[in-house]
């Protein structure tokens, strides 16, 4: 069952919503803090985001940037009475995935939420994203923010096993496996040195420093 987390602070259009989706199949949230409602977005960790653009006390433009600069691939539709081309081409380029205006069709809402949910299946065969990095399996690139950089066949290899097992210890036997399909006659130091590239490659467009954690004498882990 697909989930959405509605950010709306109309109380009539956030039952009228809930209902909508409920009678749908979805699994409904509704966000009641709207001074945390990244936050609390990001704790739910819904299928899809539905944003009013108007909230009381924070601007959704804001809530967008929030739960994008955490979260690239929760598909967001902006939901919202303002029907002016800036606030449209600013959710689009903060990340939103499409945007509604009100009053919408409740059969269009449907259709645009589920082709959001669609891409974001089909993305999410070749995406994996920890800690607001990014990685794109199809194209082997990595992104943090708005940066990003094409990876080297090994450097790909190495981080796609690390983010496929957040916060586990990968062994250095296990990553030459994945890199050479054997950690025999192969030179301990050649995976250090591509390591270290990877290191390199991340620190190139901001990603932290503790994102990618050597256990000593061990392995790595992210």
């Amino acid at each position: 069952m697909n989930s959405v987390y509605i950010i709306e602070d109309d109380g009539a259009l956030r039952v009228e919503l809930a209902r909508l989706f409920e009678l749908n199949g979805f699994a409904v949230r509704l966000c009641e803090r709207f001074d945390a409602a990244a936050q609390l977005a990001l704790l739910e960790r819904p299928d899809c985001i539905l944003l009013d653009l108007k909230l009381p006390g924070v601007d959704g433009l804001s809530v967008c940037r929030a739960i994008r600069a955490k979260d690239s691939t929760t598909p967001i539709i902006v939901l919202t009475s303002s029907d002016t081309e800036f606030d449209e081409v600013m959710s689009m380029n903060l990340g939103a995935d499409d945007y509604v205006t009100k009053p919408y069709s409740p059969a269009v809402l449907l259709a645009r939420v589920r082709s959001a949910l669609r891409r974001s299946q089909r993305a999410a065969e070749f995406v994996i994203a920890h800690r607001g990095v990014r990685l794109d399996i199809g194209s082997g690139e990595v992104s943090f923010g708005a940066r990003e950089a094409e990876l080297t066949r090994n450097e790909l290899r190495i981080l796609h096993l690390l983010m496929r097992n957040p916060g586990v210890v990968i062994t250095r036997q296990e990553i030459m496996v994945e890199l050479w399909e054997s950690d025999e006659f192969i030179d301990d130091n050649t995976l250090t040195v591509n390591v270290n590239r990877l290191r390199r490659t991340l620190a190139s467009i901001g990603v932290p420093d503790d994102f990618l954690v050597t256990k000593r004498g061990v392995g790595y882990r992210v």
